[in-house]
């Protein structure tokens, strides 16, 4: 396969780095944030709307997909991409996530996991042969590997035994049939245990992948625990390929991954915040659904040029939050997102043109320090 991903300009004082990402349905600037697309919809928003926002890549779920609404109907829409009118990237993670948040409706064993459905009840048994030929109807254009995703907290034996199990799953996803131009990316486990995360890099690197994800944080581990994590495994990965930290996250937490090598991130932050009225700034988040904004009749940041900051203030929108009317939701996550990605915007930009380091700090210093987070629920 012809080379996908392309590094453009290298950070001096830390491993990030400029790159673009070739894909079926167009290039990915990185590094990239990815709006969460679980059930073919991101949240509130029309691909339009997605669009305008200027976002290139977005991710799908194969777990729920295949339950609703289904691989049969998926087939006949002639998958994904044409099912959700979206034409540009989608990534499909490949259901692992499941296997560590539907523990209670799930029996694991070598060769997959039966799970139970959470709609009906109905069985469905995923392995590393179902995901991927569910990843090929779909026809995204990156496909992730079947893994077990670690609890925390768990022991070096208990991570052990579920890293071997993820690279034998990964193994046999790399012997499955893939559509025309899907990429497949390998997934790193381990915990929070040096000596199974370098394992894991060394094995999964030398796996035909065309790229390289760092699993099984954000699951409730404390933000200096997953930075010790990406500090063992970022200078391990493979430079030529691109790297993907899962379920990651608070702006903060973009940013130190970026710092370790990291190119690609997708998370449920901005979306869920919206839904329960927060909104993100240069300098923090702010409740807008608080007391003190009922009369504010300015935006919800002064100068953002997002279709919600142009046109409404932080009054009006707080009403239609406590109103439980469907466009406030809708304008607090085209704003959220709108302030994500215009983030890596800056950030790309920064790398190129040598600033990285200031913008990163500033960053940092706006965002203290993220306890436990788990910022999962939409998947």
């Amino acid at each position: 396969m012809s080379q996908v991903f392309e590094i453009l300009k290298k950070d001096v004082g830390s491993l990030a780095r400029r790159g673009v990402l070739h894909l079926a349905h167009g290039d990915v600037q990185t590094p990239v944030f990815m709006p969460v697309g679980t059930q073919a919809t991101v949240k509130a928003m029309t691909n339009e709307e997605l669009e305008g926002l200027g976002a290139s890549l977005i991710l799908g779920n194969t777990y729920h997909l295949a339950l609703r609404p289904g691989m049969d109907i998926m087939a006949k829409a002639g998958g994904l991409h044409q099912f959700m009118n979206w034409p540009h990237g989608i990534l499909t993670d490949s259901g692992g996530f499941q296997v560590f948040s539907l523990a209670k409706l799930r029996k694991l064993t070598p060769e997959g996991v039966k799970f139970q459905s959470h709609l009906n009840g109905a069985t469905l048994f995923m392995g590393p042969r179902e995901s991927m030929e569910i990843q090929r109807i779909l026809g995204s254009d990156i496909a992730m590997a079947f893994d077990q995703c670690t609890p925390w907290p768990c022991t070096h034996d208990e991570a052990r035994k579920s890293l071997e199990l993820t690279l034998r799953w990964a193994r046999s996803c790399c012997e499955q049939p893939r559509a025309e131009g899907q990429l497949r990316f390998g997934i790193v486990q381990g915990s929070v245990y040096p000596d199974l995360r370098t394992r894991a890099v060394e094995e999964i690197a030398a796996m035909p992948f065309e790229g390289i994800a760092v699993g099984g944080v954000s699951v409730g581990e404390s933000e200096s625990d997953m930075l010790k994590v990406l500090d063992v495994t970022g200078p391990l990965l493979p430079e030529e390929m691109p790297h993907y930290l899962m379920g990651v996250g608070t702006p903060r937490q973009i940013v130190e991954g970026i710092q370790r090598g990291i190119d690609m991130f997708d998370c449920v932050l901005p979306t869920r915040m919206a839904r329960n009225g927060s909104a993100y700034l240069p300098t923090g988040t702010i409740p807008v659904k608080a007391a003190r904004y009922k009369e504010d009749f300015t935006p919800i940041q002064e100068g953002c040029t997002c279709y919600a900051c142009r046109n409404f203030t932080k009054a009006y929108i707080r009403h239609l939050l406590h109103a439980g009317e469907i466009l406030g939701a809708r304008l607090m996550t085209i704003h959220n997102l709108h302030f994500f990605l215009n983030m890596m915007r800056q950030i790309r930009e920064a790398l190129q043109e040598g600033t990285f380091s200031t913008l990163a700090r500033q960053i940092i210093e706006a965002y203290p320090e993220a306890t436990s987070e788990h910022p999962h629920p939409e998947k």
